[in-house]
C-alpha cells in the first residue's frame, strides 16, 4: 500500500536492492536467467514483490532458483544458508496443530506458508535447491508432503549431512527449534 510519504516505494526499492545484490552474488542459482528480466516482472507484480518482503523478513533470502517451463515465470526459492529463522517451531499443518494437547507450537507450517502467499517445497523443489548450494546443514525444512503420507499421520523435512540431500519422514505435530520451512514463489 502507498502511504502518502512514499514509504511504499521505498519499501519496494529496498526489496529490490537486495533482490538485485543477492541475485549477483549467486550466479549459480539461476544460470541462464537475467536480472532485468526479474526486475521487469517484479515492477509489474507489486503483490509478488510484498511475498518475497514477507520471505525476506522472516529469514529466507528468496533468490531466483529456476524458470518455470509451463508458464515462464520465474521461480523463487527461500535461500538463507539453514531454515528461516523466523519459522522455526512449527508443527507441520493446522490439522496437526489442532491435535496436539498440550506445548503447542506458535502454529504450523502450512498454515504460515498461506499466510505468507508461498508454497512449501516438495521433495524434487528441495533437491533442486540443494543441487544450487549447500544448504541446512544444521537445520531441517518441512516438505510438501503426499497425501497417503499426511493421512497416516507423518510428514516430511529434509536437510543436508555428510555432503548430501537426506529426506526423512516425521509425526506431523513434531516441531523442533532446528526446523522450519522453505517456500517457493512463482514470478
Amino acid at each position: 500500500m502507498e502511504h502518502r510519504d512514499g514509504r511504499g516505494a521505498e519499501e519496494r526499492g529496498g526489496i529490490m536492492q537486495v533482490l538485485e545484490s543477492r541475485f549477483a552474488q549467486h550466479p549459480e542459482r539461476h544460470p541462464g536467467v537475467d536480472w532485468d528480466n526479474v526486475r521487469a516482472r517484479l515492477e509489474v507484480q507489486p503483490g509478488k514483490l510484498r511475498v518475497l518482503q514477507g520471505m525476506e523478513n522472516t529469514g529466507g533470502e528468496p533468490d531466483v532458483v529456476d524458470v518455470d517451463e509451463r508458464t515462464g515465470g520465474l521461480v523463487f526459492f527461500d535461500c538463507s544458508p539453514e531454515s528461516p529463522i523466523g519459522r522455526r517451531n512449527l508443527c507441520f499443518d493446522d490439522a496437526a496443530l489442532a491435535a496436539r494437547k498440550r506445548n503447542k507450537p506458535r502454529g504450523s507450517a502450512m498454515g504460515e506458508a498461506e499466510r505468507l502467499g508461498i508454497e512449501l517445497l516438495t521433495e524434487g523443489q528441495y533437491a533442486l535447491l540443494q543441487s544450487r548450494g549447500e544448504f541446512d546443514q544444521k537445520t531441517s525444512s518441512w516438505l510438501a508432503t503426499p497425501k497417503d503420507v499426511r493421512q497416516r499421520g507423518g510428514a516430511l523435512f529434509g536437510d543436508r549431512r555428510f555432503g548430501r540431500t537426506f529426506v526423512y519422514h516425521n509425526g506431523a505435530e513434531s516441531y523442533y527449534a532446528v526446523r522450519g520451512f522453505r517456500g517457493r514463489l512463482c514470478v
